[in-house]
């Protein structure tokens, strides 16, 4: 990151020390206290006023600001649905399909090909450090610690530069727990859930330490998951994933956050946090392809057995995070954290085509395994202040992030390079001006991402004809600006409108691969072009004392976009480079029946638009592979009594036929999903959940299995049942 950075540097010192004259005071908690804070007064919004505006969050905006103050559209995931969707399945992307309106459908696997966020890949964070990478998506940066240590889930719907490179569909940034409460607090978990089937249970143990004893804070937790085979509707298992199964493996998760807050009033916090989670196969069975003629209906499954010499699939994550915050410097808030992290992912072993080398095996015969390797190391500073330059309610906010992060992909079994190590490191430099003007906020600011992409010459294998290819470099130079105006109009109501830009870089390792001909160089790959994401929104929200609406329309376009078709001969994906545009509505609502009587809803739909050949008009509909069919989620919670509440939940999603008439046609039926989760706190006792997935033990088919991909015709999940436990001393 040799980078000429002095000038960034010196501004953003030069803005602090203008404004210094005219602080507010500062408060003395630390971030994550008013984190604590904050979630349990969205929890009392939820339960006495039916509304979840009140809560603050600091996603995109990089420190802690009221969401009704927030010129977009919003989805905070509150601790009480984390809990309710954990009491049903450890399935960590579940969550995420029943409550925010823009994401798809879920997996069901350690994969998650085809759960993007309004038509486009998410930026996933934990704790603000992204997990996977761009360079390589390997579409399993969805399962990359326990559910169980995170405290919410801050989404941002629609493309952001504010986190840095890969926000092209948004920001989900899972937010860890910490400790809250004075002195010790252990508390124990446990889980089984079974299908009644033949080795279909799942086990889970977990035990958590919280302790906060004057400035100093900590929270550690270890978790152990054991699972069996899932099984669907039919009493037929369901497919080993060739991107990944949760099924036939088991997890473990450690975690650990330290926290001190020290000098003068307690102003400044030092905190060190560290994961590692390891997801393994135990390899047990294989795949076993079905009927392969999706008008016959029979899904692929699973048989015991093994391919000889292949080793376990994995997902392996860990990282670790310092942080500084500094709520009186300069007159401001300082956050200044450093990040390392590593991740590793290893896929199923298989006999595809592309896999084949006649030097190593006879064609036909050669088995081997994907494995993506990637490690990122980052610097992120922000450095707000209220009433700058003595302006009442103007918020200026600036900072510089550094990143650099390194990706590869090989097959494991015969050690080739599959995709050379790339190398993408940046800085940027960015400035956001808030202006709150009575009932109105208006907000502003530009981030410049400055990119330098890094690949050494490398040779092909044998499935694309073994060609060198040169290395070389890329820089990208992006101003990526935003504006927004919120407008609180009456008692209640409040209307918003929204613009800006996201910067991400298409899958730099599918475009590599994929190169088949002699004499290309790295910089004459036009593929490897950067995705510039232009979002335009505009959202009305409704709050009263017993229900509350809100809605959104958006559309986003790129004038080089990236979307996913099927190679007819491989039946694996194909990056296509061409213009996208996508709109949709969203809509969320609640409904107060009674004091102890509650529903919600949820509903959302998206059309995407490109071209059927290059040049050619937007006339073409994305499928599945990018944008899922509509949805609707809805729930009614009973409490019905002080300690206890049931919920009953329903996810509908809707047929779908588009393209009819051309070579692009996609049809998708639909269906509709019951759950059924009960929680009793019993206080001296502990805590006792019981959950039922599908509870009408419905048949169907996952919306991404109705195309015709490589080995992924699935049926989702038959009835599961659950029952939990937690004891808290």
């Amino acid at each position: 990151m040799k980078r000429p950075i002095a000038a960034a540097v010196g501004y953003i010192v030069f803005m602090a020390a203008t404004g210094a004259q005219a602080a507010d005071p500062p408060t003395a908690a630390s971030e994550d206290d008013a984190a604590g804070d904050l979630t349990s007064e969205a929890e009392r919004a939820r339960n006495d006023r039916v509304t979840r505006l009140d809560a603050v969050i600091t996603t995109g905006t990089r420190s802690a600001k009221a969401v009704d103050k927030i010129p977009g559209a919003i989805t905070l995931v509150s601790s009480a649905e984390v809990s309710r969707t954990l009491a049903l399945t450890d399935d960590a992307t579940a969550v995420l399909a029943r409550s925010v309106p823009g994401y798809a459908e879920s997996s069901q696997a350690m994969s998650n090909t085809g759960e993007t966020l309004r038509g486009r890949i998410p930026l996933r964070l934990f704790d603000g450090i992204p997990q996977g990478s761009p360079l390589r998506e390997g579409t399993r940066n969805g399962t990359f610690t326990d559910m169980g240590v995170v405290e919410r889930v801050e989404v941002i719907n629609g493309p952001s530069a504010a986190e840095g490179i890969g926000a092209a569909g948004g920001i989900i940034n899972y937010i860890s727990k910490s400790a809250v409460n004075e002195g010790n607090e252990f508390t124990f978990g446990t889980r089984y859930s079974t299908q009644l089937e033949d080795d279909s249970s799942i086990y889970k143990v977990g035990l958590t330490w919280a302790h906060k004893r004057d400035d100093f804070d900590m929270y550690l937790a270890g978790t152990r998951v054991d699972r069996g085979m899932t099984w669907d509707a039919n009493g037929r298992r369901i497919g080993m994933h060739p991107s990944g199964s949760l099924a036939d493996s088991t997890s473990d998760n450690l975690f650990a956050k330290f926290g001190y807050n020290f000098g003068e009033s307690g102003y400044q916090r030092i905190q060190l946090t560290l994961s590692t989670f390891e997801l393994v196969g135990k390899d047990n069975y294989i795949q076993e392809i079905g009927s392969g003629d999706r008008s016959i209906g029979v899904t692929d499954t699973s048989i015991r057995g093994g391919y000889p010499g292949s080793f376990t699939p994995f997902n392996d994550f860990s990282q670790g995070q310092l942080k500084y915050t500094h709520a009186d410097f300069l007159g401001g808030t300082l956050t200044v954290d450093a990040y390392k992290a590593s991740q590793a992912m290893r896929y199923l072993a298989s006999i595809t085509e592309d896999k084949q080398d006649p030097a190593i095996a006879p064609l036909g015969t050669l088995i081997d395994q994907s494995e993506i390797n990637s490690q990122k190391k980052g610097f992120r500073s922000s450095w707000s202040k209220s009433d700058i330059f003595g302006v009442a309610g103007l918020e200026l906010q600036a900072g510089l992030d550094l990143v650099e992060d390194t990706a590869e992909q090989n097959l494991a079994l015969t050690n080739r390079t599959w995709v050379p190590p790339i190398d993408y490191s940046s800085w940027a430099p960015y400035v956001q001006l808030s202006w709150d003007v009575g009932p109105v906020t208006i907000s502003g600011g530009l981030r410049q991402e400055n990119g330098k992409l890094d690949v050494d010459t490398w040779q092909s294998i044998w499935w694309n004809n073994r060609v060198t290819v040169d290395g070389g470099s890329l820089d990208y130079q992006t101003n990526l600006p935003n504006l927004g105006a919120i407008w609180r109009f009456a008692d209640g109501w409040s209307a918003f409108g929204s613009w800006g830009k996201g910067f991400t870089l298409p899958n730099v390792g599918i475009a590599l691969r994929n190169i088949n001909t002699p004499g290309h160089s790295v910089a004459e790959v036009t593929d490897l072009q950067a995705i510039i994401v232009e979002n335009k929104e505009l959202g009305l929200t409704w709050r009263g004392q017993r229900a509350a609406l809100s809605g959104s329309v958006y559309r986003s376009s790129s004038d080089f976009g990236a979307t996913l078709s099927i190679d007819p001969r491989t039946r694996d994906y194909v990056l296509n480079r061409a213009p996208v545009e996508i709109e949709g509505v969203e809509v969320t609502g609640e409904f107060r029946f009674a004091e102890d009587l509650r529903g919600t809803m949820v509903y959302a739909k998206s059309l995407g638009y490109t071209s059927f050949t290059a040049g050619g008009p937007l006339n073409k509909k994305m499928g599945v592979s990018d944008i899922n069919p509509p949805k609707l989620v809805t729930s009614l919670t009973w409490d019905y009594s002080d300690s206890g509440n049931v919920t009953l939940g329903q996810t509908t999603l809707l047929s779908r036929a588009i393209n009819e008439g051309s070579t692009a046609f996609e049809q998708t039926k639909g269906y509709t999903l019951w759950d059924l989760e009960m929680n009793y706190d019993t206080g001296r006792y502990g805590r006792f959940s019981v959950g039922v997935e599908n509870l009408t033990d419905k048949f169907y088919i996952l919306s991404l299995s109705q195309i015709d991909g490589y080995r992924n015709y699935f049926a989702g999940r038959g009835r599961v049942f659950s029952v939990g436990y937690s004891y808290t001393f």
